[in-house]
């Protein structure tokens, strides 16, 4: 078993891996109660962010009706993943490994996914188990905006390290988070913590701070819940502008508020999977000098 307590600059989280996946050490999803909070821009920012320490990361897009990692990560007009057996090789990007439903022929952009149950189920199954992942520190699962099949899915073929909430401070929208948060203890998966996104506007020019959808809500809702708070993403040029250009990853070759504001999100997280291996028993080992 690997030593616990790594540092984040070495880029792991202790742990062992997870049964079906081999040589993942840690599975976590990033999933919201509602769209349109930020979460895969959110999901991929960590992705990229854990990457920067040294980290070896895989980024599945599960949000099987609206994939958007393809865009945020200039993947747009990948070809179809190549395939060795039954085994498909995942996309790199900016040294990430990236499998997403986009990928394949007949998701393109503008076409829609119609799924039923078993068969998202099943699709899921070969996204973790037929996906040559190699050796991963960090596996992140993009989750869809709800409390449905795919996080049932996923919390019965694998154990999560735990789950990240993304959510905006409005009132609307912390009720769906708590509905996420809810599914996530209902299933048995810890809670990692909660991002706010578009937490404020700093306007650029005279550095007036105006909180448009309100602020706090997120804080205030893992202060009651009793789980971490992972921090605030104002509403930023740079981080649109980036996403809709599909180059995510170049916020943190620029120094700035944006990326320390992601870089503490991503030491949070990392400290929050340490938290979680370190309470999760420890394996029997054999002894074969008795």
């Amino acid at each position: 078993m690997q030593s616990k307590g790594r540092k984040m600059s070495q880029g792991q989280g202790a742990g062992v891996a997870p049964e079906g996946i081999p040589g993942v050490k840690n599975v976590f999803s990033v999933g919201s109660g509602k769209g349109g909070v930020g979460k895969s821009t959110v999901a991929a920012a960590i992705a990229f962010g854990l990457k920067s320490t040294g980290a070896k990361v895989g980024l599945l897009d599960a949000d099987i009706y609206g994939p958007s990692v393809p865009q945020l990560l200039g993947l747009g007009d990948a070809l179809p993943p190549e395939t060795e057996g039954t085994t498909l090789k995942p996309i790199i990007a900016g040294g990430v490994r990236v499998m997403s439903v986009g990928f394949i022929p007949g998701a393109e952009r503008g076409k829609p996914m119609i799924i039923r149950g078993p068969i998202l189920h099943r699709l899921i199954q070969q996204f973790l188990q037929q996906v040559e992942w190699g050796e991963l520190d960090h596996l992140i699962i993009d989750l869809p905006p709800t409390t449905g099949d795919v996080p049932l899915s996923l919390s019965q073929l694998l154990p999560l390290t735990g789950g990240v909430i993304v959510c905006t401070p409005q009132d609307v929208a912390l009720i769906d988070a708590e509905r996420a948060l809810n599914m996530y203890r209902q299933l048995k998966v810890p809670i990692l913590g909660i991002v706010e996104n578009m937490s404020h506007f700093l306007c650029p020019h005279c550095d007036e701070r105006t909180e448009i959808f309100g602020t706090g809500g997120a804080r205030k809702m893992a202060e009651k819940e009793g789980v971490p708070f992972l921090g605030e993403i104002p509403i930023n040029l740079q981080l649109r502008t980036r996403g809709d250009a599909g180059d995510i990853a170049e916020i943190y070759k620029e120094e700035g508020p944006l990326r320390k504001t992601f870089d503490e999100i991503c030491e949070k997280v990392v400290a929050q999977i340490d938290v979680q291996n370190s309470a999760a028993p420890e394996l029997p080992t054999l002894n074969l000098d008795n």
